[in-house]
């Protein structure tokens, strides 16, 4: 039916051949599968079975031909006995459902009457039936693949050349179009079909011929697509150095935090020996009886108060730290003291009203500062 002898394809401007000293056979009825990864050699096998390609060397002989010898002129009879089906479909866009796979027998020269009949068997093989009239873009893409191999069976060829037929398609829908092909082999057409779907071949355990960078590595019967460890897998990979980045981040975090807290203590502390030295200078100054109250007295002075003979010690005054400024609330007025009388000068207090008659107790107790020798009432 198809048969390879030592044949080598190579291609103008590529130094390795697209195929070195491939040899098999295909026999009438089988189904095989061409598999191997991108630039193995499969499509150009396809190719030089369609006679698309000459080979380099070797023969290749197709339905008892051989192609080395075919005259151009007899190339499109000798296609009429192969069907093939793309990828990409190739349908004509212009053209409805009928009139697609109407046109190969059109081209043929077949009768009305013949074209008539095969088209809507072609399409009922395929499942398309009452869809004749519908355009290629109102077809989903398994519908329109379905067309194109309708399109390639309409000629009842004795091969079928399915080059990536499932490419193109969703799972649920590829899973019909391999239905449909073993469907198709198991009415005695021949089937050799190029794909990358390792589901499919090793479900479906036809015969696998493997190629690798343009040699045949394996012919097996019954076979499965075969190694696929050294297919990339879509494991996240772990980022180098994240760890340590994040490490570093943190530092450098810490360190700006040290810093910033470093300014805020040098301000802090500045503030603080500035209020030291205003302080110093006022309780050097003479003192203001009518000053304002609210006047900040010196941190940690001790210093006698002399009021008449008794002397009472301040105690240290705790230094806080300099605290958010609010507007000074409203004071009552300055109290006048009595000359010689020196008060502390803290935040005013609100003294209770004293009674009149009780000021000769006062004077009694020589706190008053007034020379009158009188003695007031006691009681």
């Amino acid at each position: 039916m198809i048969r390879f002898e030592n044949v080598t394809k190579r291609y103008r401007g590529t130094s390795k051949p697209a195929l070195s000293g491939v040899d098999f056979e295909v026999q009438r009825g089988e189904f095989v599968f061409l598999v191997g990864a991108s630039g193995s050699g499969k499509s150009s096998c396809l190719r030089l079975i369609l006679r698309e390609d000459v080979p380099t060397s070797g023969r290749i002989a197709v339905l008892g031909r051989d192609l080395r010898s075919l005259a151009n002129r007899k190339v499109p009879y000798f296609r009429r006995h192969i069907g093939s089906v793309f990828q990409d479909f190739r349908l004509l866009p212009s053209k409805t459902v009928y009139q697609n796979v109407a046109f190969t027998l059109q081209v043929t020269g077949s009768s009305r009457g013949f074209i008539q009949q095969a088209v809507p068997e072609a399409l009922a093989l395929v499942g398309l039936d009452g869809k004749q009239k519908r355009m290629p873009h109102e077809l989903s893409g398994g519908e329109q693949q379905r067309v194109a191999i309708a399109r390639a069976l309409v000629n009842r060829p004795q091969v079928l050349l399915a080059d990536e037929p499932t490419g193109n398609l969703d799972p649920a829908t590829s899973v019909d179009i391999m239905q449909l092909l073993a469907r198709i082999n198991a009415g005695g057409t021949t089937v050799l079909m190029a794909t990358h779907e390792a589901g499919f071949v090793d479900q479906m355990q036809r015969r696998v011929i493997e190629l690798r960078d343009g040699e045949m590595v394996r012919d097996e019967v019954h076979g499965g697509y075969g190694d696929t460890s050294n297919i990339p897998r879509l494991v996240p990979e772990e980022v180098r150095g994240a760890a340590a980045a994040a490490a570093l981040t943190a530092v450098q975090e810490v360190q700006r935090q040290t810093a910033d807290l470093s300014v805020v203590r040098a301000a802090l502390a500045e503030e603080l020996h500035a209020q030291r030295v205003a302080a110093a200078s006022a309780d050097d100054a003479p003192i203001d009886a009518t000053a304002s109250a609210t006047t900040v007295e010196p941190p940690e002075t001790t210093r006698p108060q002399e009021t008449g003979t008794a002397s009472i010690v301040e105690p240290p005054a705790v230094v806080e730290p300099p605290a958010v400024v609010e507007p000074p609330a409203a004071e009552p007025p300055a109290v006048v003291e009595p000359p010689g009388v020196v008060r502390p000068r803290t935040h005013p207090i609100t003294l209770p009203t004293v009674d009149v008659a009780e000021l000769g107790v006062a004077d009694r107790l020589g706190l008053s500062d007034e020379d009158d020798e009188e003695v007031g009432p006691t009681s």
